[in-house]
């Protein structure tokens, strides 16, 4: 008898062999849903990716109908900046509010104690069965360059350093009081995303990080009782010999074109659990088969021994094609299994 998703995705987070690679997706737009499974009449104005936009119902027809390992619930802080609707009602960050101190005032967080604040999640996880429940939330560091502009942001790590400490520490502490409680609730894996780099390099130096970022991740990481994965876009390599010191279970999505994601196997295989990393690009303009490819050369190079989860390169866009994605979610299953037979 095989193992059931949640022990599949746990399993692997320990960097062992399941008995097949699990599929797993952080984020699905609710558009997406809609053309997977035929919701007629379902609402995108005012969609925004920030919310968890499924009732748990919703998330078991999902999950059932790609073959998904996991379920995901969502709370993140609020992020003080203009906010702009793309296509779809993709939400995109303009201006950020906190520009000097006085705006510190702005930042009121939703009560971290209040019992009240976990019920969602509470009724989330009175339904997730057997899957891995994710919960999915923002340590804190993408919120404050959101907060407060990317370039007041840059200009402030040097002439204003108080000011990035302020923010990011008001974040940091609310996340942590979060997970705490998050931790108690059923929850199989905590996931922070906090995008800290472009495809060539990071957003700031290695220096920088280890004295600004990785103290307060450590302290938010003293309240985190579950495998934790992290996830940043782009070039994030200068910076993951710190997160596995920091206990850090996985690493999302390793972009493809910014990350190699079989070198990151041969460096950090027995000791990090890979995610990703489907191309988007294949997923929206190229075949079926040539999704089928790309994920059969994945598990082929990455799966063995365990310790590799297949996901998108990084979620499940309304753009993408649905042919596509039911492609990737096809050949997981086609090829996943242990021990695998691939050449």
């Amino acid at each position: 008898m095989g193992m059931t998703s949640r022990e599949r995705v746990l399993t692997t987070l320990r960097c062992e062999q399941p008995d097949r690679v699990p599929y797993c997706e952080l984020s699905v737009d609710r558009v997406m849903a809609q053309k997977l499974l035929g919701w007629a009449g379902a609402q995108t104005q005012g969609y925004n990716i920030e919310a968890n936009i499924y009732s748990p119902q919703e998330a078991r027809l999902l999950a059932e109908h790609l073959g998904l390992d996991n379920l995901f619930f969502v709370i993140r802080a609020p992020i003080w900046a203009e906010k702009i609707s793309g296509k779809d009602g993709r939400l995109f960050y303009g201006q950020g509010m906190i520009q000097s101190e006085k705006d510190l005032t702005l930042m009121q967080f939703p009560d971290p104690d209040d019992d009240a604040f976990y019920v969602e999640a509470q009724a989330f996880l009175r339904h997730k069965g057997d899957y891995a429940a994710f919960f999915i939330t923002r340590i804190g560091i993408f919120s404050t360059m959101m907060s407060m502009g990317m370039e007041n942001f840059c200009i402030a790590l040097y002439e204003n350093r108080g000011l990035v400490e302020a923010v990011l520490d008001r974040y940091c502490d609310w996340t942590a009081r979060v997970a705490r409680r998050v931790c108690q609730l059923g929850f199989d894996v905590f996931i922070s995303t906090d995008d800290m780099a472009f495809n060539t390099s990071t957003f700031f130096s290695r220096a920088i990080f280890r004295d600004l970022v990785l103290p307060r991740y450590r302290r938010v990481g003293e309240n985190i009782t579950l495998p934790w994965i992290i996830h940043s876009d782009g070039n994030i390599a200068p910076f993951v010999d710190d997160l596995v010191d920091l206990g850090v279970s996985g690493l999302h999505p390793n972009e493809k074109g910014a990350v190699d994601i079989r070198a990151m196997k041969k460096k950090y295989g027995k000791r990090l659990c890979l995610l990703g990393n489907v191309d988007l690009n294949l997923l929206g303009m190229a075949t079926p088969e040539d999704v089928d490819r790309e994920v059969r050369e994945l598990i082929r190079d990455v799966g063995p021994d365990g310790g590799y989860i297949v996901t998108s390169g990084n979620s499940l866009a309304g753009y993408l094609l649905p042919e596509n994605v039911r492609a990737m979610a096809a050949a997981v299953k086609k090829y996943g299994d242990y021990p695998l037979a691939l050449s």
